[in-house]
């Protein structure tokens, strides 16, 4: 009795994946870092998850749904500071941490100046501070409002220095016309050329902080 020729499958491709929130934000995290947030779109992930984009919806209502899943996801490489060090010291570090995170990765500091997340990476984090600003003495008014004005900061910075990376930008163009400005035009920014070019972006980031924070420990909470 001759036997059944073996099946021959249709299929000319893998089986996809399951589909679920995770992969959907894995893969948008992967187009923001290959392209910028101008890539991120919910046809462009939906094809990149191998599917359409209504499927999209049974996970996230709109696009800033995705933008906040996929800032939380990120913000769970920031380190929290460990315990054996003073409150301000371990802040620096948490906060320097949250810089390079939006620093490094394509596309997540604009995005966090686009967005805001309340998912449990971005609590955690900011739970943290508050917790060091009071540690600290902060009182509870002005360390809810410093929560916000350090994070700001850091994220305005991190998107600042990360757009000039990206757009080849440095000071070398600014420095040649600070150098060749008239002492009788400009005598101060004459007087200071040097000055204003001379420490590095990381002495000059952790004196900010160091600034914002004395501000916060000195300033009285707002009238009402």
């Amino acid at each position: 009795m001759d036997e059944k020729p073996a099946p021959i499958s249709r299929r000319n491709r893998p089986a996809k994946a399951p589909l679920s929130r995770e992969a959907i934000v894995t893969a948008a995290l992967a187009i923001l870092e290959a392209e910028g947030v101008s890539g991120i779109s919910l046809r462009r992930v939906a094809s990149a998850v191998d599917t359409g984009p209504a499927s999209l919806y049974v996970y996230f209502e709109n696009l800033n749904a995705l933008y906040a899943a996929m800032l939380d996801a990120a913000f769970g490489a920031v380190e929290l500071p460990e315990e054996g060090k003073g409150w301000r010291t371990r802040l620096k570090a948490l906060l320097t941490s949250y810089l390079l995170l939006l620093y490094e990765k394509k596309g997540l500091a604009q995005l966090a100046m686009m967005q805001i997340t309340c998912g449990p990476n971005a609590l955690r984090i900011v739970e943290r501070v508050l917790a060091l600003l009071m540690e600290g003495g902060v009182q509870e008014t002005r360390a809810a409002l410093a929560v916000d004005l350090l994070l700001l900061h850091v994220t305005a910075v991190a998107a600042e220095h990360s757009n000039w990376r990206d757009n080849g930008s440095d000071f070398t163009k600014a420095k040649e016309v600070f150098e060749n400005l008239s002492a009788e035009e400009y005598p101060l920014l004459h007087a200071n050329r040097e000055l204003l070019f001379a420490t590095s972006p990381k002495s000059r980031f952790l004196w900010a902080l160091d600034v914002i924070i004395d501000g916060v420990l000195a300033a009285p909470p707002p009238d009402d």
